[in-house]
């Protein structure tokens, strides 16, 4: 049995993208020996009219994921809620629990200034990602989906002990109810072992966290970059170095000769770039 992971999250969740890196390289080294829940924590209902520029700055500065935080002053969105409803709906269908949606919605708003919290706009992002966009249209407006919503909205609000301990409490806006911080991890293994890991985690403290309840890393070796742009499409240079166990240096200087032989090319964003296979 894999060790289980419940990952606390919300697609706008900018502390939740510069944990990427090592959400990433548990999926790489570990493989099938986690299995994945993506709880939908719901950041905030209304989103506030400023928008959250100085966090996104934040986490590009003390993480080095690329952010665009424009999108707060050139039709921002309203509400996360549509967001977190759409990825419940991505995971009726997806084998990989609607990581691969969330992924795509993550980009979305903190690269790349996307509005996504109208059905149109969620469902468009399906496309990209290999979803029945006629089903996920459908199950977004289900009875089913919004139940599931509230179940992941309740989950987040009933703060484990652990995180009252380590004062990581946060309010949902904008009716201030207490929740657990975004990212929240709980890991779970086969006997019973629990891990809690609160905010944005270091890809180093997350292995930890998987090893200590049990879980065995797969024989595999680390790919290279170029296999890890081919198996994830698209990633930020702090990803690749954590995928592939390269320091962070080494690891944009392989990005940029492989943009240099065609292999791969640059996706600007004001806070940093992506890199894509070409």
């Amino acid at each position: 049995m894999a060790v289980h992971v419940r990952c606390i999250t919300d697609p706008a969740c900018v502390w939740s993208w510069a944990t990427e890196p090592g959400l990433r390289a548990l999926q790489t080294e570990f493989g099938d020996a986690l299995s994945w829940t993506f709880v939908m924590g719901g950041l905030a209902r209304e989103l506030p009219a400023k928008g959250l520029v100085e966090p996104w700055l934040k986490a590009a500065a003390d993480t080095g994921m690329p952010t665009d935080p424009r999108v707060w002053h050139e039709g921002p969105m309203k509400s996360t809620y549509p967001a977190c409803m759409a990825v419940k709906a991505a995971a009726e269908q997806a084998t990989d629990g609607g990581y691969r949606y969330l992924r795509a919605l993550r980009e979305g708003i903190t690269c790349f200034g996307r509005k996504l919290d109208t059905t149109e706009a969620l469902v468009s992002e399906a496309r990209g990602v290999g979803l029945d966009v006629e089903r996920l249209r459908l199950d977004l407006a289900s009875n089913a989906v919004v139940e599931a919503f509230g179940l992941d909205l309740e989950e987040a609000r009933d703060v484990p002990a652990e995180a009252e301990a380590a004062g990581e409490v946060s309010c949902s806006r904008p009716a201030g109810v207490e929740r657990v911080i975004f990212p929240t991890f709980r890991f779970e293994g086969e006997s019973g072992d629990v891990r809690w890991l609160f905010g944005s985690q270091s890809p180093a403290t997350l292995r930890e966290a998987v090893l200590a309840v049990g879980a065995q890393p797969a024989s595999d070796p680390r790919p290279s970059v170029a296999e890890a742009l081919e198996r994830f499409g698209r990633m930020a240079a702090p990803e690749a170095a954590a995928v592939c166990g390269l320091a962070p240096l080494k690891a944009e200087a392989e990005l940029i000769a492989l943009a240099l032989e065609w292999h791969a090319r640059p996706v600007p964003v004001l806070a940093g770039r992506l890199w894509e296979p070409a």
